[in-house]
């Protein structure tokens, strides 16, 4: 399958992972697209904006025909639901022109510190309930949105956690938790987000998925 617009995920629990990353997606953006990208022999992972100016991921094991490729989520939702999946399927047309932004580099990141999952949730409900007494039409003003919420020290480094990497992560559902929607109470105390930062990029990393943003003022992305 070199060279050809087609993904494999052999994995039943796989695919359900990939999935429910792409519905998360989609709910944030009807017109999502999705960035592919080969991770070693046996990963791909799957980039979306979700905008809130953060990135998030999954990474599956799965088998990607290209390199890197961006393609419409809506696409390949209904491949991973179709007859067959699990012996691969075609993405039709790339989009790569959809795709506006660079990725944080896969290395160089260090372990900052870990946090309370219960705790970064509890901030976006609270978040929330702020954007809903003073948003406007266009969601949360972005006073609150670039708000730090929190600040973690460790391996050299301080690093700032703007409200919008929080909402970010809640958004995609990336913390486990016992009900249908993200509620701060059915949290275990003992789950935990890992913060990392690169010289120029925070990370946030949930048990199912992570999040990332750049660090320090706004810079213009170039197409990676």
């Amino acid at each position: 399958m070199s060279g050809q617009l087609t993904l494999h995920v052999p994995d039943p629990a796989e695919r359900e992972n990939l999935a429910a990353f792409l519905s998360h997606a989609l709910r944030l953006d009807p017109a999502a697209v999705i960035r592919l990208r080969r991770r070693g022999d046996r990963f791909v992972s799957a980039w979306a904006a979700t905008g809130f100016e953060a990135l998030a991921v999954r990474t599956v094991v799965a088998e990607l025909g290209i390199d890197d490729v961006t393609i419409g989520a809506d696409t390949i939702l209904a491949g991973l639901h179709g007859a067959g999946a699990g012996s691969g399927f075609g993405l039709g047309f790339a989009m790569d022109s959809a795709w506006h932004g660079a990725l944080p580099p896969e290395s160089g990141f260090v372990h900052v510190e870990d946090v309370p999952a219960r705790m970064l949730v509890e901030l976006a409900e609270r978040g929330a309930e702020v954007a809903q007494e003073h948003g406007g039409k266009h969601g949360p003003p972005a006073a609150l949105l670039d708000q730090t919420v929190l600040t973690v020290s460790g391996g050299g480094e301080q690093v700032e956690v703007p409200m919008r990497v929080v909402f970010a992560l809640a958004a995609m559902d990336f913390i486990p938790h016992g009900g249908e929607k993200t509620d701060s109470r059915r949290i275990s105390v003992d789950e935990i987000v890992r913060v990392r930062a690169a010289r120029t990029w925070l990370r946030l990393d949930a048990r199912y998925g992570s999040v990332a943003r750049r660090r320090g003022p706004a810079l213009p992305l170039l197409t990676h």
